[in-house]
């Protein structure tokens, strides 16, 4: 009897302990890419301390994570870092949409006429992820480096991206979130959301006022696609002390027209 072709793509069948041990392997070289991410250089000790693993275990992960140049160690301080090829990984989600391209000069002429960090995101699970960010100059500025995240209701983008949801999608956000409260000004109920959500519509523009820190001002509004669809939200940044009741209104002005720009460049009527 001529035995059956394996369907192309698809893996042989796997021993159930084979393929626990693999994915395990694969989750603890994922665990330390995520920490290495989220830190600023980590040592061997540090790391394994962290992910609560043994050193040996750590150091087999990274000398495989290194040799394919997904990690690298700086020798003079004995630390880890997350190396190029990770970032030639990450850089492939961004690839998927021309959102970043087409937004690039929109976000550095608001940066050079609010003189303040014009920043962009995309909504993930629940959060927003910054995929791009046009510094100010200005000493003291917002920094949402690429491929940090925050949660929508606690951030000007995340609630300019939440204004656009119809009301059946907007409800079944409201039951699954928790408000998590980061400074006595973050919205911590539905009803603050949907109130928000009502302002956002009228005005056409969301503000994060010191809701996620102490001290910093947001404001934002939503890019479109050619479906009508909020994609991307778009925002400036700053220092509430530089940026008062007057100049917000200004800036909302502006990043209503920004966010209109770039949503014409994608397609939108």
């Amino acid at each position: 009897m001529q035995q059956q072709k394996r369907r192309r793509g698809r893996p042989r069948e796997l021993r159930t302990d084979e393929t626990t041990s693999n994915i395990q392997a694969l989750s603890r070289a994922l665990d330390v890419l995520e920490a290495l991410a989220a830190h600023e250089g980590m040592t061997l000790t540090g790391l394994s301390s962290y992910l609560e693993q043994s050193t040996a275990t750590m150091h087999r992960v990274l000398t495989t994570l290194e040799r394919r140049q997904y990690v690298e160690c700086a020798p003079e301080r004995q630390e880890w870092f997350v190396g190029p090829e990770a970032f030639k990984l990450g850089s492939a989600f961004l690839r998927r949409t021309n959102i970043v391209e087409r937004s690039r000069s929109v976000m550095r002429d608001l940066m050079t006429l609010t003189g303040e960090t014009s920043n962009l995101g995309i909504c993930r699970d629940g959060h927003v992820l910054f995929v791009s960010q046009v510094e100010t100059h200005e000493t003291i500025r917002a920094f949402f480096p690429p491929g940090t995240s925050s949660p929508l209701h606690a951030s000007g983008i995340g609630k300019a991206l939440l204004s656009s949801f119809d009301d059946d999608r907007l409800e079944a956000f409201i039951k699954t979130t928790r408000f998590n409260l980061f400074t006595d000004k973050t919205i911590s109920n539905a009803d603050q959301l949907r109130k928000a959500v009502k302002q956002i519509r009228q005005r056409g523009y969301s503000v994060d006022d010191e809701e996620r820190t102490i001290g910093m001002r947001c404001v934002a509004a939503s890019i479109l696609d050619s479906y009508g669809e909020a994609v991307a939200g778009i925002s400036i940044s700053g220092p509430t002390v530089r940026m008062p009741d007057t100049k917000v209104r200004e800036i909302g002005k502006l990043l209503i027209e920004a966010a209109r720009d770039v949503s014409k460049r994608l397609g939108a009527s």
